[in-house]
């Protein structure tokens, strides 16, 4: 057959006005182009193998055609380049493919893409890398415009976060795409796109036959693809399905961001799937994370009763340190707190550790009536006020170190009950397994009896130590990896206690013939049982012995002396002994310390461990601070030599004890040798097992209490910075139209090249302007450089005009002392050159030192990048030592994000000793409280986030649902009212209880240019809970001053403002008969507040800010403390000048 056949896809080629195939998008760095290519060569390797029907029939020869015109020799030489590059990439086998995308690299596999292209056509190859751009999107949420031509991400990983939907599903949107707008995409030119040609000859002529698409939708992919599929490949139906059962596994979906980004970058950013589990969840995020270890709280009646007297009880018998320095006045005040008042405590314990739903700011706010004696510091010495003084005076804020404290043994308890459960359940599946391989009954006697015992103790157990007690018993008794293992596995060799080896021989039957066993030992120490006459052997030691003999003990004396061994190991590991010995070695244990030859040498008068050189017989309970932690790391160190032990009169004491228990009273020759081997045994039991075990656990408590003060003593240090107010502006600055906050002026003396840098912040903390000045502070008197500096003094001095400061700045560093001199005189230049240009606010500009350390850390952190991006470092430290003066509690809460730099902040000289966990639960604990009874106002917050900081630390907020609710807030930029955070910002109603009476909502920030209404109310600590209490106060009030002129209606419209106005109604009021009358008498705290909240408002309860006392300065500028610069200490100084007299 002399002429060719063209197929309908070479029909459909689109030529451009010069005849050149019109370029589409590529994929994979291929062009058009190769299609005629390949029709130009001829034949290829892909033409006869079956796989693409038709192809025989349809070649073309175009390179006469293209020979024939200028058109076609340049289509030729650019096929030609194309053909060779082809021929470069297709050097590589499919092992060097595997090693490039093992490296990430992604190269295509141009051979494929021929066939492709022959077959199909550049139309429908158009179509086909649609296709695969749709696939992509729905697949991964990405466009081709967020990547390069080398398809590497042109996002960071944080904006590539932000686009992924969440949660891992599907976007139901993606399957309902229909037909007809696939139609319309494809274009009306594409007329034949249902048709493949099919050849079967039909009487010598080949007949295209027409194949119907079978519409399909699977989530997550293009109806492109799937057309473009059935063309090619046929039904893919199995393999769609497998494919959707893939996608729909949750294993894929929760690893579809695993993909793309690091697992630090997702916890970071809360997007986990544990942290989208958390925000859903309507429970308290910090209970949620609790009760992952602990387990769901049991709230039957008992069990609330059980806990409430257990944690009553470790609460006065001084378990706990609640108060730092115990003092023995504190002490009894701290008792007369909690004791008779369990049940208060069993009402805290109810409502807020057992209902989970309520935080402690909640319950110390709005809970009062129900724990009104557990709120009382006595630190404080607080008193009852009068109702007067009540509404006069603005409550302190207040650390609530005894709710803290229940809220901390709650968690032991808990850890507690669940270990013994645990315990129990492994005891009775050992029982059981022992039970199995014992066949004497008298044995099986015994274990049961020891089995009861032992789960009477666990049942009984108060404490971890005792728990420790009753396991080491069961471990004896049933130890642990002696169950014979299956027939047919391989054995692991036993090792076998010696105890295990003497009762394997029988001399368990000898150790009861001593006289009383260990647990009737403890039940006569402990006066459980009043001790019984002890009934001897009849026959002598030796004859006893002599039966049990064996291969292991073949004398007699050797089975007396593993009998002995028997009955001396369960005497030290039965519970009620131990816990008797506990009692006497803690009350009077003593500790000595002495140097080693290393120590006299290196630790002089002046050095850490002066102070425990020497140290003879002080009582252990006597250790109430920090000093055996400096004990503990002086004996690390090898420079003392420490001994903890019982007095001689107090050990005499206990041996005579437990014998007179143990010992037989019979004056008989074989009493008297049974009673020596008794002997024997108590001094063992004693001297080599039970006190060298007291000691450890001695040594471990008074470390845990000195950890615990010291964890008090850090928890201080910043509850003294968090609790101060900010920097107040004198009363003659502040106009009625302007906020509170002062304008700051922030200094940087110049370190090395660096020039000194003034930062000039508004009243909300943002910056306004920056000024650098290299010769400001320049001491030399060269002409030029004189000339320098005071270009640069003009420059501050135009700089403080313009913006007019309220205070200026400085670090408390030696530097800045000169800096304070330079500026000194340049505020006296201004006000005497310029004085009309001067606000009155500048007669009085104050210039004060602040602590320099946390602006360091804040200028190294990674949240200061992310405010501030684009400066530099010496911008970012004196933004944070302004903003540390306009508010103390935001500046120290910016720094407790992902990467928790506040705990770097050096607030005690031995918090060294603490980890990191415990000190960030104490930076928790002290900005929860402070936070709460401070408040956010959440309007003049979504203007500056930077004042979001303490969100995190509100009651029922964990940075997770903090950070929700913060987008959301930024996103609708301001809120009118209280209810909005649920309508509006998706709270849910547990976290919205817990949280809403500590938010702000006022006419601030973005929502002061607005005129909608905001209710008085939202301005106020006042719960919505309260607000019928709070509308009925105030009606009552406003109908007794208008004595019912009014209707009801006007008078709960003017009710609000006419008592706003007129405080001194309020203060009038007789509360107490007010209650009466209205036999409300049970909320009188609550109402106590309500009436303070109307006539302060929202009153910064927060100590008033002081100016550093000359003696603060000193030691902020030289960096010493009171301890570095005591007397007899020798010190290093500069004799800069001296005076002759």
């Amino acid at each position: 057959m002399g002429k060719n056949v063209v197929s309908d896809e070479e029909d459909e080629l689109e030529v451009d006005e010069e005849g050149e195939p019109i370029e589409g998008d590529t994929l994979n760095d291929r062009d058009r182009d190769d299609d005629d290519e390949e029709d130009e060569e001829g034949h290829d390797e892909y033409e006869n193998d079956g796989f693409i029907v038709g192809v025989e029939d349809e070649v073309v020869d175009e390179d006469e055609e293209m020979e024939d015109s200028h058109e076609g020799r340049r289509k030729k030489k650019k096929k030609e380049r194309k053909k060779k590059s082809h021929m470069e990439a297709e050097d590589l086998d499919e092992d060097d493919y595997e090693l490039l995308r093992e490296n990430d690299v992604n190269v295509p596999k141009v051979g494929f893409l021929a066939v492709l292209l022959h077959s199909v056509g550049s139309k429908n190859f158009k179509r086909l890398k649609k296709a695969q751009r749709d696939l992509y999107e729905d697949r991964f949420g990405f466009s081709d415009d967020e990547f390069d031509g080398s398809m590497k991400g042109g996002t960071t990983a944080e904006e590539k976060l932000k686009l992924i939907r969440l949660p891992f599903e599907d976007n139901p949107e993606d399957e309902e795409q229909i037909e007809e707008e696939e139609d319309g995409d494809i274009g009306e030119e594409d007329e034949m796109a249902d048709f493949i040609v099919d050849k079967e000859y039909e009487h010598g002529a080949s007949v295209r036959r027409k194949k119907k698409y079978k519409s399909r939708q699977t989530p997550g992919t293009s109806q492109y693809a799937l057309k473009e599929a059935h063309d090619i490949f046929g039904d893919v139906d199995e393999l769609l399905l497998l494919r959707k059962r893939a996608l729909d596994s949750s294993e894929l979906k929760e690893r579809r961001l695993e993909y793309h980004f690091e697992s630090t970058v997702l916890s970071e950013k809360y997007m986990t799937e544990k942290d989208v589990q958390i925000r859903m969840t309507d429970i308290p995020e910090r209970m949620q994370i609790s009760e992952e270890s602990t387990g769901t709280p049991p709230t039957d009646e008992m069990s609330i009763i059980e806990e409430s007297t257990w944690i009553h009880n470790q609460l006065i018998s001084g378990a706990i340190l609640l108060f730092g320095k115990e003092r023995q006045d504190l002490l009894l005040h701290a008792k007369y707190i909690v004791g008779g008042k369990r049940s208060k405590t069993h009402s805290f314990i109810k409502i807020a550790l057992v209902k989970r739903m309520l935080r402690i700011p909640f319950i110390a706010m709005y809970r009062k009536e129900q724990c009104l004696s557990l709120l009382k510091d006595p630190e404080q010495h607080e008193v009852d006020d009068v109702d007067q003084d009540k509404s006069d005076k603005a409550p302190k804020v207040k650390w609530h170190k005894v709710l803290w404290a229940i809220q901390d043994l709650d968690r032991k308890w808990l850890l507690l009950q669940k270990r013994k459960s645990g315990l129990q359940s492994h005891y009775n599946k050992r029982f059981e397994e022992e039970s199995r391989r014992v066949y004497d009954e008298t044995i099986l006697n015994l274990n049961q009896q020891l089995f009861e015992s032992i789960l009477k103790d666990l049942k009984d157990a108060e404490s971890e130590r005792e728990v420790d007690d009753v396991d080491a018993k069961f471990n004896l008794h049933f130890p642990p990896g002696e169950v014979g293992v299956d027939e047919g596995q391989y054995k692991r060799p036993k090792r076998r206690s010696q105890y295990s080896i003497c009762n394997k021989a029988g001399l368990w039957e000898v150790a009861n013939k001593f006289g009383n066993s260990a647990e009737q030992l403890g039940s006569h120490l402990s006066l459980e049982k009043l001790g019984n006459e002890l009934e001897d052997a009849k026959e002598t030691q030796e004859e006893m012995a002599s039966n049990f003999t064996c291969a292991m003990f073949e004398t007699p004396q050797a089975v007396l002396k593993g009998a002995r061994y028997m009955a001396v190991v369960e005497i030290s590991c039965e519970p009620s002994v131990k816990k008797y010995a506990r009692v006497i070695y803690m009350e009077n244990a003593i500790v000595s310390t002495i140097p080693t030859p290393d120590g006299k040498i290196a630790i002089d008068s002046f050095h850490q461990f002066a102070g425990v050189k020497w140290l003879r017989e002080k009582p252990l309970s006597r250790f109430e601070d920090a000093q055996w932690l400096l004990i503990q790391k002086a004996e690390e160190e090898k420079l003392l030599q420490v001994t903890v032990k019982l007095p001689e009169i107090i050990l005499n004491q206990l041996i005579r004890e437990c014998i007179e228990l143990y010992l037989s009273n019979v004056v008989s020759k074989s009493a008297q040798q049974w009673n020596e081997q008794r002997k024997l045994i108590l001094s063992d039991a004693l001297l080599g097992f039970l006190l060298p075990s007291m000691e450890k656990e001695a040594r471990s408590l008074v470390s845990s209490r000195a950890k615990n003060w010291l964890l008090l003593e850090y928890g201080k240090g910043l509850w003294n910075k968090v609790s101060v107010g900010p920097y107040q502006r004198k009363e003659n600055d502040i106009n009625s139209d302007e906020e509170a906050a002062p304008r700051v002026m922030a200094c940087r003396w110049g370190l090395g090249k660096s020039a000194t840098t003034f930062m000039m912040l508004d009243a909300s903390g943002e910056v306004l302007d920056v000024l650098y000045t290299g010769s400001l502070t320049l001491r030399s008197q060269n002409v030029n450089d004189q000339q320098c500096k005071k270009s640069d003094q003009q420059r501050v001095l135009k700089f403080m005009t313009d913006h007019q400061p309220h205070v200026v700045l400085g670090a408390g560093n030696l530097s800045c002392t000169w800096l304070k001199d330079d500026i000194d005189e340049i505020i006296f230049k201004m006000v005497e050159e310029n004085p009309t240009d001067v606000g009155h606010e500048m007669d009085e500009l104050s210039i004060v030192y602040e602590d320099e350390s946390l602006p360091c850390l804040y200028e190294n952190s990674r949240i200061s990048s992310d405010q501030l991006p684009g400066q530099s470092g010496i911008v970012k430290w004196a933004v944070a030592l302004g903003r540390f003066l306009q508010n103390p509690l935001a500046m120290v809460a910016t720094l407790c994000g992902p990467g928790k730099e506040i705990l770097s902040w050096k607030l005690n000289p031995l918090e060294n000793f603490l980890t990191t966990d415990e000190k960030y639960g104490m930076v928790e604990q002290v900005l929860v409280d402070v936070t709460n009874q401070v408040g956010l106002d959440v309007n003049l917050a979504a203007s500056h986030e930077w004042l979001f900081a303490p969100l995190q630390f509100n009651s029922g907020l964990v940075p997770r649902k903090a950070a929700s609710l913060q987008r959301s807030l930024v996103r609708v930029g301001t809120i009118f009212t209280r209810k909005d955070f649920i309508i509006t910002h998706g709270l849910n109603r547990k976290v919205f209880v817990n949280v809403v009476g500590f938010l702000r909502v006022r006419q601030s920030g973005h929502a002061a240019n607005r005129s909608q209404f905001i209710d008085f109310l939202d301005d106020t600590r006042i719960h919505p809970e309260c607000f019928l209490l709070a509308q009925e106060l105030k009606k009552d009030v406003y109908d007794e001053d208008f004595k019912g002129d009014n209707d009801e209606e006007d008078a709960l419209e003017m009710a609000i403002e006419h008592v706003r106005d007129r405080p001194s109604l309020l203060k009038s009021l007789r509360l107490d008969l007010y209650l009466q009358s209205k036999e409300r008498e049970k909320w009188r705290e609550t109402f106590h507040d309500i009436r303070r909240e109307f006539i302060q408002g929202f009153q910064d309860w927060r100590k008033p800010y002081k100016e550093p006392s000359q003696d603060e300065e000193f030691f902020m500028i030289s960096g010493e403390t009171e301890d570095t610069l005591a007397e007899g200490r020798i010190m290093q100084a500069t004799v800069r000048r001296v005076q002759g007299g």
